[in-house]
């Protein structure tokens, strides 16, 4: 038998009791007095003690057959009401008397009056719910133990999902926004401080620390809410280091090209050997100072969008490819050859294709500058779960590129600074080359936007490696 047939069921047995014990001090109260006139009519001699005795029972066996039925409706609602409370929904139980079925109607009328405020409830919890969630920036509701009791979905992309009821400053551990939260939770005015966020991607953000004016729940008493000002920031960075970039870098084309036309214009005015020498140097320091000027704008511009992913799916095969048939004049020159291996299964990787064309073309390009002439250039592509360190908790899969010369390699102690702008193991001979020493800087800033990471091996008189790791699609 269902629960609620099984209710109703007990209800009708209920009603059916020959008496209601809850009814016995209102029996008691209305029989009262009609019993104490027979008693003093029996005390007094008016009737004698045998029909005082049967009219008072009368009266007490009539008080309770009238009042049951009220008794057992009153059983009925109660059990109703209690249902209710329990969010059970059972339908409204049949009453014989006219009194507790107004009491019914009245409770029913309750009923759908709190269901309605509860519906509008629901509907202004969920609003905030969203509203909270669909912030563009992170925000926390804390308590007055410094602990998060709220975070929104801004929040967990940046500082990960488990994030309630860690403690504010295992995340961000600025000692001035540590200092404002202190005074904050201690119940001072709000804070208004920078932070920034140190990692493979740095980010810049406005924090902002409110106290709330009353508490809320698990004891929250203030907000702080973090607004990216990484473009920002990087705006600012990126103009102070073009400025002293280009003006040490162009310095000395510049002095070159003055020095030529001052002889020029002198002692090599009329000499046209010189002259033809000279504008041959002229055009090359030229070209140089316009490939520095494109590789400095172009690198920042990487950095200024580093910090946000790029949209999309790009295929490697296609671009490595496309790479490679490019440059085969350059390798015909150096009698070197570029070798291709990628299985045919290898899965997209998120990014964007131009760019992702412009690390490995940088890399192909200084393998073939720097590779042993007649040498090979071998791209091997492939898919692993071996990820290094720095890669391992931000995906499960990467396809890994590695890029192998056949050149005189490089010494240990210069690796880690393989990516830094203008460093060059051999300035002499990289100029000889064009380089303008900003190639792995682009290449380091770029595998960052797409979140991959970046590793260089090298042997001495053998060669060297540099492996891009993306992560791959669905990773």
């Amino acid at each position: 038998m269902p629960d609620g047939a099984e209710k109703n069921e007990g209800l009708r047995k209920t009603s059916r009791l020959p008496f209601n014990r809850r009814l016995l001090p209102v029996m008691a109260s209305l029989s009262t007095p009609p019993v104490g006139v027979f008693l003093v009519l029996a005390l007094s001699g008016d009737i004698e003690a045998g029909p005082a005795l049967l009219g008072a029972t009368a009266i007490v066996v009539l008080t309770a057959f009238l009042l049951n039925p009220y008794g057992a409706d009153l059983a009925q609602v109660t059990r109703y009401a209690r249902d209710l409370s329990n969010g059970v929904e059972t339908p409204p139980p049949a009453l014989r008397t006219g009194l507790t079925a107004d009491l019914l109607a009245a409770l029913g009328q309750l009923r759908r009056t709190w269901k309605a405020h509860n519906a509008d409830l629901t509907t202004l919890v969920r609003f905030h719910e969203s509203l909270i969630e669909s912030l563009p920036g992170p925000l926390f509701l804390l308590n007055r133990q410094r602990r998060i009791v709220r975070a929104n979905l801004a929040a967990s992309a940046i500082f990960g999902r488990q994030l309630q009821g860690r403690d504010l400053a295992a995340m961000i551990r600025t000692p001035a926004l540590m200092d404002a939260t202190a005074r904050v939770l201690k119940g001072g005015a709000g804070a208004d401080v920078e932070v920034s966020l140190r990692g493979p991607t740095d980010l810049d953000f406005r924090a902002m620390l409110e106290p709330l004016r009353e508490s809320g729940p698990a004891g929250t008493v203030a907000v702080l809410t973090l607004h990216d000002i990484t473009a920002l920031k990087r705006m600012e960075q990126m103009r102070a280091d073009f400025v002293a970039n280009a003006s040490h870098e162009l310095r000395t084309p510049l002095s070159a090209l003055l020095g030529f036309i001052e002889t020029l214009r002198g002692p090599a005015r009329d000499d046209a050997e010189a002259r033809e020498r000279f504008l041959a140097i002229m055009f090359d320091q030229a070209s140089r100072m316009s490939r520095l000027v494109a590789d400095l704008l172009n690198l920042s511009r990487i950095e200024l969008n580093e910090h946000t992913r790029p949209d999309g799916l790009t295929a490697l095969p296609p671009v490595l490819k496309r790479i490679a048939d490019g440059l085969e004049i350059q390798a015909g020159q150096r009698s070197m050859t570029i070798e291709l291996a990628m299985p045919p299964d290898l899965p997209m990787v998120k990014g964007k294709a131009d760019e992702l064309e412009q690390i490995f073309q940088n890399l192909m390009d200084n393998a073939l500058k720097y590779g042993r002439q007649g040498g090979v250039v071998r791209v091997e592509a492939r898919l692993t779960d071996d990820l290094p360190a720095g890669l391992a908790g931000r995906a499960r899969t990467a396809v890994a590129v590695a890029v192998r010369d056949e050149g005189d390699g490089i010494e240990k102690e210069h690796l880690p600074r393989l990516t830094e702008r203008f460093f060059r193991v051999d300035a002499a001979r990289s100029r000889q080359l064009g380089g303008t020493g900003l190639g792995l800087a682009i290449v380091k800033h770029l595998v960052n936007r797409h979140r991959g990471l970046l590793t260089i091996d090298s042997t001495i008189g053998v060669g060297s490696v540099f492996t891009v790791y993306l992560p791959a699609d669905g990773a």
